[in-house]
């Protein structure tokens, strides 16, 4: 794990954008119908990936700033309140933590996609934000929580060992 703040800075950018380009891969994936086609997300094709990198760019400077302004604290508290270091596997508590900030940055990043991809640029009047949010954070956090705990952490743990040395 991180041992200093720039190291705590690297950690949080690989893994801002590693959550947000797997959920951008999926949303857009929704976006253009693939999961309505016969044989569902198996049918995607490599403009999804191009264009979820694009999304991505700006979504994890977003994941990133939410992320330190209150979700990693969030996060923190959850597995504080879940697990005792000094009784509980250090996993376990890794991933108390990781499932407390899902809990909380799903619903967060869920109300910026709302905003910003239903609201503002999609037109949708700002009266039904509400019923768009839920919606959003309903299709999302499964792939939220598994995404983070099977992909996005384990990428990020191992890619910041790499960078910085030993293991994260």
């Amino acid at each position: 794990m991180p041992k200093t703040k720039s190291q705590g800075i690297l950690f949080g950018i690989i893994m801002s954008y590693a959550m947000a380009y797997g959920m951008e891969v999926y949303n857009v994936a929704i976006k253009m119908g693939v999961n309505l086609s016969a044989g569902g997300l198996s049918n995607m094709t490599n403009i999804i990936f191009w264009e979820a990198l694009k999304e991505a760019i700006y979504m994890g400077a977003f994941v990133f700033l939410f992320s330190n302004l209150w979700g990693n604290r969030m996060g923190a508290a959850f597995m504080q309140r879940h697990c005792n270091p000094e009784s509980d596997p250090p996993y376990f508590c890794q991933l108390m933590r990781q499932a407390g900030t899902v809990a909380v940055m799903c619903p967060t990043m869920s109300l910026v996609a709302s905003i910003l991809f239903n609201v503002i640029l999609g037109g949708a009047s700002l009266v039904q934000l509400p019923a768009i949010w839920v919606g959003t954070f309903l299709k999302n956090f499964p792939m939220a929580f598994f995404w983070n705990m099977f992909a996005a952490a384990p990428f990020s743990h191992w890619l910041f060992g790499k960078l910085v040395g030993g293991h994260a």
